[in-house]
């Protein structure tokens, strides 16, 4: 949570960078149902492909950000499901793939390899750092190096500390103690 901050709205990311790196105009999409069928997405989707004349194949990937929350990394299970949902991508061609879950890019090692090579991985938890970044710069809202140091608190709507654990997999030791907080 963040204070005393403005607030403006970041595109959806990872479908622009991917439309500029396809070389066959076919990028897959892996993401949750619920994104692949925000009007959100639907719409940025639909803008960019007619743009640029990308095609987006996209894949729900239901069960697989289970399995990273629970830490099945490197399970059989968990490359089973990245199997299942990465084969129809590759079947159509796609060349260049967005990771359109936060939690997709602790798969990428799986997800490479079943893609093969020659297939560009786009993270759109990266492109949405880089969107945020870019955004602060231009409105000038870098904090000042001689400010007070931040607080960071993190808290959760599921279990607190297997969060934690995989929030240090995500974002560091920074990550010391993580609350539960009900919705």
């Amino acid at each position: 949570h963040v204070t005393g901050v403005q607030t403006c709205a970041l595109p959806i990311s990872g479908l622009k960078p991917a439309a500029a790196l396809t070389t066959t105009g076919i990028v897959g999409v892996l993401a949750t149902s619920s994104t692949l069928v925000s009007e959100k997405f639907q719409n940025l989707q639909q803008q960019i492909a007619g743009a640029s004349n990308v095609r987006f194949v996209t894949q729900a990937c239901n069960g697989l950000a289970d399995q990273i929350e629970k830490g099945e990394l490197n399970s059989r299970e968990t490359a089973a499901l990245v199997q299942r949902y990465v084969a129809p991508l590759v079947a159509q061609n796609a060349d260049t793939l967005v990771l359109g879950c936060t939690h997709y890019p602790l798969l990428t090692g799986v997800i490479s390899y079943v893609m093969g090579q020659g297939v560009t991985l786009v993270s759109s938890a990266e492109e949405t750092a880089k969107d945020l970044y870019r955004v602060l710069v231009e409105n000038n809202l870098l904090r000042e190096p001689s400010t007070i140091a931040p607080s960071h608190e993190f808290l959760a709507t599921g279990d607190a500390h297997q969060f934690e654990f995989l929030a240090r997999r995500f974002l560091g030791p920074e990550v010391t103690k993580v609350k539960h907080q009900d919705l």
